[in-house]
């Protein structure tokens, strides 16, 4: 997933608390929700960061030969203005874009 798409905000904002209980009922339940969607989402970037880092290292493990690849640092700075996992899982969950379930709620209806 392109991550720079995500139309989100890309600093810390005030919510309705109420928004964000709305689809649970229970803003524990919601809180929990989005801190896993948010560990999934930086989880991916880790992954895709590293495959891209990966690129360019170098088969010596040389403490003394310290060089700046320009290209690493293209990546590092594109990495650096994505907006923070938490951020993304919120705009996700209040857009209705991540799927949960509650089992043990689903297990009493029964």
């Amino acid at each position: 997933m392109d991550f720079k798409r995500v139309k989100t905000d890309t600093v810390a904002v005030t919510r309705n608390i109420h928004k964000i209980m709305e689809p649970t009922g229970n803003i524990y339940e919601s809180v929990a929700i989005l801190s896993k969607r948010a560990n999934q989402i930086s989880l991916e970037i880790k992954e895709e960061l590293n495959s891209k880092i990966a690129e360019f290292a170098v088969p010596n493990d040389n403490l003394e030969e310290v060089f700046e690849n320009r290209e690493q640092i293209e990546i590092a700075k594109y990495y650096e203005h994505l907006p923070k996992p938490t951020l993304i899982a919120v705009h996700e969950f209040l857009n209705d874009q991540v799927y949960f379930r509650n089992p043990h709620a689903e297990s009493q209806e029964l």
